[in-house]
């Protein structure tokens, strides 16, 4: 029996250079979704009446602590580590949640807050991380 193998140019995880977006494009992007996040968290802290208002703090609600845990998981391939950020992303907010709900101290501010307060620590987690793998001496991986 006589077996055909299949040329392999490339790798399969990413798509041809032609199709790959420019990092450019990427960075507006990634500008344009931080500043959703951004306008939807000031809109619900603000208590500002708007058509916007739900979508954009509900894109918050999910993006900031998708994108802390992203920069934690970095050393992930790309597809894993955007799963593994929005099973996160759901699990700090229903955790958040939970625990207003159990304390009996429901709001949507204190919602954000605390949403924003675990993303922001999260980045600072990655941040510390990042910078102790860079010092010199260091023995992190």
């Amino acid at each position: 029996m006589h077996t055909k193998t299949i040329a392999h140019h490339g790798s399969y995880d990413q798509p041809p250079p032609d199709e790959r977006p420019t990092s450019a494009a990427m960075s507006l992007v990634a500008g344009v979704a931080a500043g959703i996040a951004v306008m939807g968290a000031v809109l619900a802290l603000a208590g500002i009446g708007s058509p916007l208002r739900a979508p954009f703090t509900l894109f918050f609600l999910l993006m900031a602590p998708a994108g802390a845990l992203a920069v934690v998981l970095g050393r992930m391939d790309p597809l894993g580590r955007a799963v593994a950020a929005g099973a996160g992303a759901l699990a700090v907010d229903l955790l958040v949640a939970q625990a207003m709900l159990a304390l009996h101290l429901w709001s949507l501010r204190g919602g954000v807050l605390a949403v924003a307060a675990l993303s922001g620590a999260l980045l600072l987690v990655g941040a510390v991380r990042r910078r102790a793998r860079r010092a010199p001496g260091s023995r992190a991986d």
